[in-house]
């Protein structure tokens, strides 16, 4: 077990992890030159076109050094904050962390975030300043930033290049004289962590896990603790390029269980696996649960495909534990998911996901956080509003408290002006504001958790000309002066379309919903007017105008009142029609909510 070494990388999103890790993976001959290439962890198409990790892989590593044969189990991660989840994940089943920093962009929001989050759990850190060749790095300075933020010593920051490959044996070295080997007892109990699981439509869920005691033999025969279900190891191996199928996996080490599961239920991220006949007394205390930040609901466009999109949904939710969903329906869309993601770029790739790896095409409906609403009834009972349409009418309505959220914004001098204006827009408050180099400012707001769900991180993208980078974690409830805004579309309300809106912005907000819908809905033979109303007051319409046939084409002179008779009667067809006819609302009307300042 000394010659054993577990790690991740850490960084935040764009700073070159995954290109790193394929130079180590080079560097010790795990892969082949013919098997290089780009991204070589990120198996996803999705991850390979947008040039992000969406997943954390792991991967074991041979090398020798000064004679002795080590094994080095790695763990690249994301670095976007929609996916921290991820990242305690794997941080939970490591001793070490190789925190990296780009030369020329120095440390941003979240790789202060992921730090925080690798010292909370004692790991050792490793300092790399990747892409020193670039013509824009500044080594010394960066140096200096990464020194003031660890307390360690300049010569432990090792300069590094993903590109070239230039310093990637220090980087081995510091992670085998670095990086303690993993504690643990062979002969003790079996005790294992399940980190990750992925569905295999021929063999079942494969489990990833990690030994802490014991040892997991092929044929054992094995208990999940949270469910409490017996199962037989059919196989066992660890993680190359490819599965490598073995004998037993040891404590310390990190491999995968096959055991023919099917039911995605069944497997747990953060369950204790232990041995049936001989179990271990303590289960490993597994990682905080998941809070989701933005709810939407996701349904199929046919209805008759929800037991189908349930079992995908499953079976996306084995290989991404921070999506969580309940069944729920809607009137104008029929049954579907009230879902629950970290993030507006989490719920983009969930819907992404499950019309490439599933096949399904799904409608979602306009996100929204998590309200706590009291009545005057129970002014001390909190009711939980996920969904616009749980909120109590407003004539027995108490409060309402709203999320609020700690967000640290760090960027460069020039743009302080453009990103302050845009956080006070989204009822933002600056508590803090620090200068960490003379080009560089960390400014922190308290905000409404709702106000940076839509369009929030492209616009301050936008602002700062794409350096500002953006964490943010929860601080609570807040009293707030909410309203909910209905959309009612030839008089009908769309359940799917309601928002809750700060009172302040909802005449603004419902004008622009009003006019989006206008552009975005076909016309139809009748006229639809478009109505955006709080309670029984309209605040805003706009009319989409009837599709008009020309009745009178037929009438060439004569009287007047031949031309009349034609429109009268046309007149009295449409009204009939207005009261039977059904409005199609296209899959874009639901997601053009999000893009109102397009």
């Amino acid at each position: 077990m000394k010659h054993i070494r577990n790690f991740c990388i850490i960084a935040h999103i764009d700073h070159g992890k995954s290109t790193l890790a394929d130079r180590l993976l080079g560097f010790t001959d795990t892969v082949t030159e013919r098997q290089e290439k780009a991204q070589l962890l990120d198996t996803m198409d999705l991850e390979r076109e947008r040039g992000i990790t969406i997943k954390s892989h792991a991967i074991q590593m041979e090398y020798t050094f000064e004679g002795q044969e080590y094994i080095l189990n790695l763990i690249d991660t994301p670095g976007h904050v929609d996916f921290s989840y991820e990242v305690s994940r794997s941080i939970a089943a490591c001793e070490g962390a190789l925190l990296i920093v780009d030369a020329a962009q120095s440390i941003q929001a979240q790789t202060i975030s992921n730090l925080y989050l690798a010292l909370e759990n004692d790991l050792e850190i490793i300092p790399v300043l990747n892409k020193i060749d670039l013509p824009g790095a500044n080594p010394e300075e960066v140096t200096d930033d990464i020194v003031d933020l660890l307390g360690c010593d300049p010569e432990e920051v090792i300069h590094a290049s993903g590109k070239t490959g230039f310093g990637v044996e220090n980087i081995l070295r510091a992670i085998i004289e670095r990086i303690p080997s993993p504690t643990g007892d062979v002969d003790a109990p079996l005790q294992a962590l399940i980190f990750d699981s992925v569905y295999n439509s021929y063999r079942g869920i494969e489990t990833y896990f990690r030994v802490l005691n014991g040892e997991i033999r092929k044929g054992q025969k094995i208990k999940f603790v949270a469910t409490g279900n017996e199962y037989f190891a059919d196989e066992v191996g660890t993680l190359k390029l490819e599965q490598v199928a073995k004998k037993s996996v040891k404590a310390g080490d990190v491999g995968y269980l096959i055991t023919g599961i099917k039911t995605a239920v069944e497997v747990k991220v953060g369950d204790t696996i232990t041995d049936a006949e001989n179990p271990t007394t303590e289960t490993i205390k597994g990682f905080e649960d998941v809070k989701p930040m933005v709810f939407a609901g996701i349904y199929p466009v046919d209805t008759d495909d929800y037991e189908e999109l349930r079992n995908s949904m499953e079976k996306l939710q084995l290989n991404d534990a921070s999506l969580v969903f309940i069944p729920e329906s809607s009137a104008a869309l029929g049954f579907g998911f009230r879902c629950g993601f970290l993030g507006m770029l989490h719920l983009e790739i969930i819907q992404e996901r499950l019309e490439r790896e599933f096949d399904m095409t799904v409608i979602t409906t306009v996100p929204n956080v998590s309200y706590h609403a009291y009545t005057n009834k129970n002014p001390d009972t909190i009711l939980l509003v996920n969904n616009p349409s749980d909120l109590p009418e407003p004539s027995r309505m108490n409060r309402v408290e709203e999320p609020f959220i700690k967000a640290t914004i760090i960027t460069k001098s020039d743009f302080v002006g453009p990103v302050m204006s845009l956080c006070i827009e989204k009822r933002g408050m600056l508590t803090n504001q620090t200068y960490l180099t003379t080009e560089r400012v960390e400014l922190t707001f308290d905000m409404p958790l709702a106000e940076i769900v839509f369009d929030f991180y492209d616009r301050l993208k936008t602002v700062s000309k794409g350096y500002a980078s953006f964490d943010y974690h929860p601080t609570g409830m807040k009293e707030s002066k909410l309203v909910k805004v209905d959309i009612l579309l030839n008089g009908d309300s769309v359940d799917a379309l309601s928002a809750l809106i700060h009172a302040d912005n909802a005449y603004g907000i419902g004008k622009k919903m009003c006019e989006k819908l206008r552009q975005l809905i076909p016309r139809q033979q009748f006229d639809i007017p478009i109505q955006a109303a709080i309670g029984a007051k309209i605040i805003s319409r706009e009319t989409i105008k009837a599709l008009r046939k020309d009745v009178t084409a037929k009438c060439y002179g004569g009287d007047i009142s031949r031309k009349r008779k034609l429109l009268e009667k046309q007149k009295k067809g449409k009204k009939r029609m207005r009261q039977v006819g059904n409005v199609q609302i296209p899959q874009e009307a639901f997601m053009a909510v999000l893009k109102l300042n397009d």
